[in-house]
């Protein structure tokens, strides 16, 4: 016990290095909880959406293009966004589904 307090109170008046980087660690471990891992998995789920999607499902793109697929290839989608218009977009310019309308 007694080690333990004279390694916690340090040499000098500086204070010991525990209690210097202390503030750093606290900070570090609110930032990770509150910041990172909602969004690595947000990420994950925005991953595990595009490799659900298929042909005739509606999805809106990054660029606000709403669309149904026609065609899914490897790295990305062919989607009809009017009666005629076909347009290719890259599976990372999805950001989601098209909202359901409500009646």
């Amino acid at each position: 016990m007694t080690i333990i307090l004279l390694f916690l109170q340090g040499e000098g008046g500086g204070g010991s290095l525990i209690f210097t980087l202390l503030p750093f660690v606290a900070i570090f471990a609110i930032f990770y909880f509150l910041v990172i891992l909602p969004q690595k998995k947000q990420q994950q789920q925005l991953k595990d959406m595009i490799a659900e999607l298929k042909i005739n499902d509606e999805v809106v793109t990054n660029g606000g293009i709403i669309g149904k697929i026609k065609e899914v290839r490897e790295t990305s989608f062919i989607i009809v966004s009017a009666d005629k218009t076909f347009l290719e977009v890259g599976k990372q310019a999805v950001i989601g589904r098209k909202a359901e309308d409500t009646k």
